[in-house]
């Protein structure tokens, strides 16, 4: 039997040239399924776990579509839940146009407007959206999609678990009722099958039947070992030299902080991602870790499903993600498009009924393994995580010398007699009882901390995140339904 090819797939020459140029050999198999219905028009239903060349296989039927169209309009649409995904996605982009008229821009938050307003304003042919920034510039008479042809919901499954389906309607309603559309999703829940329902028409489906698991390429392990000792622990396997790079995923932002801390210390070149950082400094983090001068990128599950690195060896979870599917997703930034990697779960007693839960989603008991060199009953002389009500603390100190600064400030300039201090416990810092919880063994939320006191998200631009019940953008999808995120 042949061996498939993208010449197989009928695809434009210009294309093609593009493909070439990247080095793809052959296609994928969710590529080989799902390019020739979409090529032909026809919606698309398609479950596929990440790292499977999912991206192309939406890109390259649309772009060719739109090669034998005409211009003049923002004819592509595809919604993504994260920033990350946005620029990854957009990247692929600009790779298959290259010999080609097509332009494509990525719209997010995090960002000035005034390029994107540009974007719109120039009627760019394929746009990538996350849902907050997208519906932001369509409150403006310069943003129009009424041209789109062609919509993609990449991750929707990620968007749902978000809270982005009300933000997914409305941009539904600024769209034409006429148009392809291609769902893609790594898992298919209840929500993304009824969503299918409304959005699709005689759709191709594709995997629908496959149960998600990662790539076979991955070799998986867990390294059982106390909640203290898991700092030492990455650090002894990075001494050992058998990690040249690794993508390290937290629970938490304190813990990926801390962790990148730790590392600083040890002489390791990390950085670091989170839903606290600017987007300049998320991108220049991840720049670092993909030319090589960043040796650890840490990270929370902001950068579970956009992140993209040729050839990454290494995935460690240094926290037991509490769902499978996160765990999932989080795997599958190593051994992608057919490669392999290894991906190591540190895994702490009270985290075992996660394991559990993990391994009857994937199929089977992952190994187990220990150091032969590493002290699992050492003493350490530090801890880890600093207890949330010393974090209150030292918010609440840091702020009222703030306000002493401040009134000192203002005294001189008046020449009144300088302010006495005052107490660093009390006035505007946070109150112990507003401030979120978190258990200090394991870095996770406890029960009482819900959407409502949820922390800046990961993936959200800082400082616009949206209150439950409809606040921030009006037509939110009222009663609690407004999403905690804001992308």
């Amino acid at each position: 039997m042949a061996v498939p090819t993208f010449a197989s797939l009928s695809l434009d020459a210009a294309l093609m040239s593009a493909v070439k140029e990247l080095g793809f050999a052959r296609p994928t198999p969710i590529q080989l399924d799902s390019i020739p219905p979409a090529r032909d028009g026809r919606d698309v239903l398609a479950c596929a776990q990440t790292g499977s060349g999912k991206t192309a296989a939406f890109l390259l039927p649309i772009l060719h579509r739109m090669l034998a169209g005409k211009q003049g309009a923002t004819r592509a649409l595809i919604v993504v839940p994260t920033r990350e995904l946005a620029l990854q996605v957009l990247e692929t982009a600009q790779a298959l146009t290259v010999h080609t008229p097509l332009t494509s821009a990525a719209i997010y938050g995090g960002v000035g407007m005034g390029p994107q307003e540009h974007a719109f304003r120039t009627k760019a042919d394929l746009m990538v959206a996350t849902p907050g920034r997208l519906l932001d510039h369509m409150t403006k008479p310069y943003a129009s999609l009424a041209g789109v042809q062609h919509l993609v919901l990449d991750e929707a499954d990620r968007m749902l678990d978000m809270g982005f389906l009300p933000d997914i309607k409305r941009i539904l309603s600024h769209l034409p009722a006429k148009k392809q559309v291609l769902l893609f999703s790594a898992t298919m829940p209840d929500a993304i099958v009824r969503l299918s329902k409304e959005l699709l028409k005689d759709a191709a489906q594709i995997n629908l039947e496959r149960k998600s698991a990662p790539a076979s390429g991955i070799t998986q392990a867990l390294y059982p070992v106390s909640q203290d000792l898991k700092p030492m622990l990455f650090v002894k396997l990075l001494e050992r030299g058998d990690m040249k790079e690794a993508l390290v995923f937290t629970r938490t932002k304190h813990r990926a902080n801390r962790l990148f801390e730790l590392l600083e210390k040890h002489g390791v070149k990390a950085a670091r991602i989170h839903g606290n950082r600017s987007q300049a400094a998320r991108v220049a983090a991840l720049d670092g870790f993909k030319n090589g001068s960043i040796r650890v990128l840490v990270a929370t599950d902001v950068a579970a499903r956009g992140i993209d690195v040729a050839d990454l060896g290494h995935v460690v979870n240094f926290d037991v993600p509490a769902q499978p599917e996160d765990y999932i997703h989080r795997v599958g930034r190593t051994g992608r498009a057919e490669a392999t990697g290894d991906a190591f779960t540190f895994v702490a007693p009270e985290e075992e009924a996660d394991v559990r839960a993990i391994e009857k989603a994937v199929g089977r008991r992952l190994p187990r393994v220990t150091l032969p060199d590493f002290d699992y009953t050492a003493k350490t002389a530090q801890q880890f995580e600093v207890p949330i009500a010393d974090r209150i603390k030292e918010i609440r100190a840091r702020k009222a010398a703030d306000r002493q600064r401040s009134a000192e400030k203002a005294a001189r300039k008046s020449g009144q007699p300088m302010p006495a201090p005052r107490g660093g416990g009390t006035g505007a810092g946070t109150s112990a009882a507003a401030a979120p919880r978190r258990s200090a063994a394991s870095g996770r939320p406890t029960p009482t901390e819900g959407v409502g006191s949820r922390p800046a998200a990961d993936g959200a631009a800082p400082g616009r995140r949206r209150r439950g019940g409809g606040g921030g953008r009006s037509g939110g999808g009222g009663g609690g339904g407004g999403s905690p995120y804001r992308e």
